[in-house]
C-alpha cells in the first residue's frame, strides 16, 4: 500500500495597506489549498483534501502560522473520513498553529469522521504570543450512518495543546473507543447522529472574568432540548474552553454558527457568516 506523507505550510502576513495575504504556502498531496478570499476584513483560505481520505499509513503534517496584524480564517470544504484499517493500522495528523501578537486564527473545519475499524491520531498544539487572538474548532461525528456504521471506530485520539507566551494553558486529550463513546452518548440520549465539538477561544475582547460577559449567558442558554454546551475560562484570563454535543450534523452547525454570531458582537471578527464556497 502507497502511504501518504503530506505537509501544508500557511504564512499569513498584512501588507501596508492593512489586508492580509499569503506571504508563503507549500503543500503536498492530500493537502490542496484553494483560491483565497477575503470575507469581512479576514483572509479565507480553504484546505482541500483531493484524495478520497485518509487511509492506512498516512502520516499528515500542517503548520499554519499569522504574522502581527494579519487575520486568517482556514476551512475545509468537505468531512474529513478515516477509512477502515487492517489490525495494528494507524493514520497519524500533527497540526502546529502559530499567532504573533496582533495576530488572529480561526480554524473551522468540516466534520471528522472515523469509519468503522478505523485508528486516528490528532496532536494540535496551539502557540501564540501576547495580544494574538485565535478560535480552533474540532469536529467529529460517530461514523458513516448512511452505512449503518456508528461508533465503529477502534481508536480515536486527538491531542490539544494551548501555550500564551510560552506559558502551558491547556493540555488535555480525548481517547476513546467507539464503544465507549457509544454509552456516553446513549446516557445523555442524544441518538445516532450524535456529533462533538471541541473548540479553543483566546482573545481580550470577551473579558477576564470567569463570568466573561453577557455573551456567555447567551451561549449558555442554547444548552437544552438535546444540545449540551459547556464553557470555561482556562488559567490564562483571555482564554476559554467551549465543548458542544448536538444531535445531529445539521444542528451542530446550527449551533457554531449561533455561537459565532454571539461571539461576533463582541470579537467582530468572528461576526461574518464564514461562507464556504
Amino acid at each position: 500500500m502507497n502511504h501518504l506523507s503530506g505537509h501544508l505550510f500557511l504564512r499569513a502576513e498584512r501588507d501596508d495597506r492593512g489586508e492580509t495575504y499569503i506571504a508563503r504556502q507549500a503543500f503536498r498531496a492530500p493537502f490542496h489549498v484553494g483560491k483565497s478570499h477575503w470575507e469581512g476584513g479576514t483572509l479565507l483560505a480553504q484546505v482541500v483534501n483531493p484524495t478520497a481520505g485518509i487511509l492506512q499509513g498516512d502520516r499528515l503534517e500542517s503548520e499554519i502560522s499569522v504574522g502581527p496584524g494579519a487575520s486568517l480564517l482556514v476551512t475545509t470544504p468537505s468531512a474529513s473520513r478515516v477509512f477502515k484499517m487492517t489490525p495494528g493500522g494507524l493514520a497519524e495528523s500533527r497540526q502546529r498553529f502559530a499567532v504573533e501578537s496582533g495576530g488572529m486564527l480561526e480554524y473551522w473545519p468540516e466534520m471528522l469522521v472515523p469509519h468503522a475499524g478505523s485508528r486516528f491520531r490528532q496532536a494540535t498544539e496551539i502557540n501564540l504570543e501576547p495580544g494574538a487572538e485565535a478560535a480552533v474548532a474540532d469536529f467529529f461525528m460517530p461514523g458513516r450512518l448512511e452505512r449503518g456504521e456508528k461508533f465503529l471506530w477502534e481508536k480515536l485520539r486527538l491531542d490539544v495543546l494551548l501555550r500564551i507566551d510560552d506559558l502551558l494553558v491547556l493540555r488535555e486529550r480525548f481517547e476513546q473507543t467507539g464503544a465507549e463513546l457509544e454509552r456516553l452518548a446513549q446516557l445523555a440520549d442524544h441518538g445516532e447522529g450524535v456529533c462533538f465539538a471541541n473548540v479553543v477561544l483566546v482573545t481580550a475582547r470577551l473579558g477576564e472574568s470567569d463570568a466573561g460577559g453577557p455573551w456567555r449567558a447567551r451561549i449558555e442558554a442554547l444548552h437544552g432540548n438535546r444540545l449540551w454546551i459547556g464553557m470555561s475560562r482556562l488559567r490564562h484570563p483571555h482564554s476559554w474552553s467551549l465543548k458542544v454535543i448536538a444531535p445531529s450534523g445539521s444542528a451542530m452547525r446550527e449551533a457554531y454558527a449561533e455561537i459565532r454570531r454571539i461571539l461576533g458582537e463582541t470579537w467582530p471578527v468572528l461576526a461574518f457568516p464564514g461562507r464556504k464556497l
